[in-house]
């Protein structure tokens, strides 16, 4: 029972197993929980709740490795949802959703530097802090872009 919790968690409740770009699915679930990170009163905790997110993410990631088998599989996906809301600390337009989706994903996909430097790091923390690089990155040009564009 305590596996299968894990990997549905893991998993995104499942998209993270789509056939078809299944870490791009499976951060679909991070758009209604950085909407409410948006919707949160004050930065501060904007920021605190990204961090525990993030902070879940590790022993999630973790544990699925392990019952799922393989280094960092493409299944799981709670890295990615759980690092989303990162990108829109912030902002309140509802199109920063989808330029932080995008953002993210592109840096998680492509991994500059140092992103991929920290693929060699094991375990869930290794699985996470990736995610959580690209989505600080993403942020940095979310807000970039909403000042450039949008004032």
């Amino acid at each position: 029972m305590k596996n299968r919790l894990i990997k549905l968690l893991a998993t995104g409740l499942g998209f993270g197993l789509s056939s078809v770009m299944p870490g791009t699915v499976g951060t679909l679930w991070g758009l209604p929980l950085a909407w409410g990170v948006m919707l949160l009163p004050t930065l501060w905790c904007q920021i605190g709740t990204c961090l525990i997110l993030t902070v879940i993410a590790v022993p999630i990631c973790g544990a699925a490795e392990k019952i799922i088998g393989g280094k960092d599989p493409a299944c799981i996906v709670a890295d990615e949802y759980l690092t989303l809301p990162i990108t829109v600390i912030g902002l309140t337009s509802p199109w920063a959703l989808l330029s932080g989706f995008i953002l993210h994903r592109i840096f998680d996909i492509t991994k500059p530097p140092p992103i991929k430097q920290l693929q060699d790091i094991h375990g869930g923390f290794g699985i996470t802090v990736d995610d959580f690089l690209a989505a600080l990155i993403a942020l940095g040009c979310n807000h970039l872009l909403f000042y450039l564009f949008f004032q």
